[in-house]
């Protein structure tokens, strides 16, 4: 079932991209709770598991169902294109009682039995101590999981932003949409996602707000509901290498199992590259770099995807694992 975006005139003016620090904290404790995700983030599991280990996180696990509504005024879509964690607890810590309570219903109706739960009752029985609990649980979260790393983290969503903000001037919002995922497509006025949810909202000249995620990766979400503005999360780009430290070699591993130059090829696609950048990259002829990525892509290490012109190659969750050179 898809989820459908859909576009007035004046929304194609009043789009714009944001990262928000309390996304990437709420969307780190859902991957803590999500093994399909940890393949993406294995370094930084590995680091902070002890430090997550103290963290109570089931009362935020509780309003993260693997299907269905996660609620809103807990992760909303950031309400500036640069705002910052304080800013953004704060407006949680605000938000209007009633109206998280049925936001809360709504997320708690998604997992069996959580309305009827201990837990569940006392929530909605006292929704402005709610709040406090979970904002408090918020922040201590991003204190222990996402602070320390998140001058890293905020640089490698800058510069997804930047990327995107050049392509938007040099395509145009028309082509610069559909590829920033395969899963998305477009007919000029209906931004379309393939995904088991279905949704559909009309912008209503509020524009679209389009937040790259690393820990989002590899979903895309969509859904927020009035009075939030839409927003699209995509995953961003560079997150292969987001976790590699300078001067990381090739593990020697690797370099057993598929040989020493595309064990090389793997290992350079910290971020999307087309065959000709990363040659140039690597010192290699373009026709032995596209024979490597070839038979890579065909071994299920990397998918290749066109932007515009080009072609670029990223490592699947698979190479990924690969790459970091240890399980998780």
């Amino acid at each position: 079932m898809p989820s459908q975006l859909h576009f007035g005139d004046d929304d194609f003016l009043r789009c714009r991209f944001a990262i928000s620090p309390l996304w990437e904290t709420q969307e780190a404790v859902r991957t803590l709770k999500r093994p399909d995700r940890h393949a993406y983030q294995a370094p930084w599991l590995r680091r902070i598991r002890d430090a997550a280990a103290g963290l109570d996180l089931a009362p935020l696990w509780l309003l993260m169902p693997r299907r269905g509504h996660s609620p809103d005024w807990l992760g909303a879509p950031p309400i500036g294109p640069a705002a910052t964690f304080e800013e953004e607890i704060a407006a949680v810590r605000a938000s209007d009682p009633e109206a998280a309570r049925e936001d809360t219903a709504l997320s708690l109706a998604c997992t069996p039995g959580a309305l009827d739960s201990a837990q569940g009752r006392a929530w909605l029985a006292r929704p402005a101590r709610m709040i406090t609990e979970l904002a408090d649980a918020m922040e201590e979260a991003w204190r222990v999981l996402i602070a320390p790393d998140w001058p890293r983290l905020r640089a490698l969503l800058e510069a997804d932003v930047a990327f995107h903000s050049r392509r938007l001037a040099e395509v145009g919002l028309g082509m610069l949409l559909p590829a920033l995922d395969p899963r998305l497509t477009w007919d000029g006025r209906t931004l379309t996602l393939a995904q088991h949810i279905e949704y559909a909202r009309d912008l209503d000249g509020q524009g679209l707000v389009l937040m790259p995620s690393v820990f989002s990766w590899p979903d895309v979400i969509t859904g927020f509901e009035t009075p939030w503005q839409p927003t699209l999360v995509y995953p961003a780009r560079g997150i292969a290498g987001l976790w590699t430290e300078p001067g990381t070699r090739t593990p020697d591993a690797l370099v057993r199992l598929l040989g020493a130059n595309r064990a090389a090829v793997l290992s350079a696609l910290d971020e999307p590259a087309t065959t000709s950048a990363l040659a140039h990259r690597m010192g290699l002829a373009p026709s032995s770099v596209s024979s490597h990525l070839t038979v890579l892509r065909d071994a299920g290490l990397l998918t290749a995807r066109r932007y515009g012109h080009q072609v670029l190659y990223e490592r699947t969750p698979l190479g990924m694992a690969l790459t970091a050179g240890q399980p998780t």
